[in-house]
């Protein structure tokens, strides 16, 4: 349980990946200039959300592979690829080939359930087998079995001058234990330790047995490590929206206030129909904040983060962010950045 005298250990970011739709490549590439700050600034890993049909990123493997060519140290994991969305066969060759050309640096996040607004996409993502789909708990068993070396044929051999296997090439050694589940809630979480994955907790949780979001996310981490082999000692990574301020200007500081403010409604209550709880923004200086984390029951059971960036900020801001997240948050939480 980290308290000010335990450091925090590993220390990331997560980002949307914004760009324009009449010219996407300055976005893409900005994305991939915020991977490189973090590694010449010493984080952990870097992470990219995952965004069909929107201006985000919509192929964060894709993009991956090509941070892979451009860092050497820093891990690369996505939040989360949605699982209805993928084939896992081919998913699971996709993430192979991406680990294996970033040297054992890939930490795929994913989930399961319908994809959004399916009844607009369904004759376009699946025409000919959109009823009877499974976007559950199959789905995932799948990809996990093809990634960590299951066959995924019943032929191996040659056939005149082609070789064939009976298993996903290439065959990444040690991905099958950096795989992570984005769960929200008391179910997911057990799925994830039953399946001896890591857990993703973020800013959402379904709100299922209270409405305090501190003390559900702990619920979830708990009943994950409770189900998982490796019990206390399971992985979890914690992603709250964090915007340091120290080295912000009054512009930024002020901007950064209100889109905080404009926010904080949907903090106060369960959201929809599925009752979703929003954790608040953490907007400060780097002690403000590291204050009020420590203060966080859910932080105190993690040594490790991936903080989200803001969705709709500018480049410059995402650097002072970083920036501050790396040199001023991350030493306040005792972290210490990678050689």
């Amino acid at each position: 349980m980290p308290l000010p005298s335990e450091p925090l250990r590993r220390l990331g970011f997560l980002t949307i990946g914004l760009f324009d739709g009449a010219d996407p490549r300055p976005g893409h590439e900005a994305t991939l200039a915020l991977v490189e700050l973090g590694e010449r600034l010493g984080l952990d890993s870097a992470w990219l959300r995952h965004r069909h049909l929107q201006y985000g990123i919509s192929s964060p493997v894709a993009v991956l592979a090509a941070a892979s060519q451009r860092t050497r140290r820093i891990e690369l994991g996505t939040a989360v690829i949605p699982l209805g969305w993928e084939n896992p066969l081919r998913l699971a060759e996709d993430l192979a080939t991406v680990d294996i050309l970033s040297g054992g640096r890939l930490n795929p996040g994913v989930s399961v359930g319908p994809p959004m607004h399916y009844d607009r996409i369904r004759a376009a993502l699946h025409p000919h087998t959109a009823d009877t789909e499974d976007f559950g708990h199959d789905r995932l068993r799948r990809l996990l079995d093809f990634v960590r070396g299951e066959p995924a044929s019943d032929f191996r051999g040659t056939e005149g001058f082609e070789v064939f296997s009976d298993r996903v090439q290439p065959q990444a050694a040690g991905l099958g234990d950096r795989m992570w589940y984005g769960a929200g809630s008391l179910a997911s979480a057990r799925r994830a330790g039953e399946n001896a994955m890591n857990l993703l907790t973020s800013s959402v949780v379904k709100a299922e047995e209270g409405e305090d979001f501190a003390a559900v996310q702990l619920a979830q981490i708990r009943a994950f490590r409770a189900a998982h082999p490796g019990g206390a000692g399971a992985r979890v990574s914690q992603g709250l929206v964090v915007i340091p301020t120290d080295s912000a200007g009054p512009a930024q500081r002020a901007r950064y206030r209100e889109y905080a403010r404009a926010r904080l409604p949907r903090t106060t209550a369960p959201q929809g129909p599925a009752r979703l709880l929003y954790a608040p923004d953490l907007v400060g200086t780097s002690e403000q904040i590291a204050e009020q984390l420590y203060a966080h029951p859910a932080f105190r059971e993690v040594d490790e983060v991936a903080f989200a960036l803001p969705f709709t900020f500018e480049q410059e801001d995402y650097v002072q962010i970083l920036t501050d997240i790396a040199t001023r948050l991350g030493p306040a939480l005792g972290w210490h950045p990678a050689a």
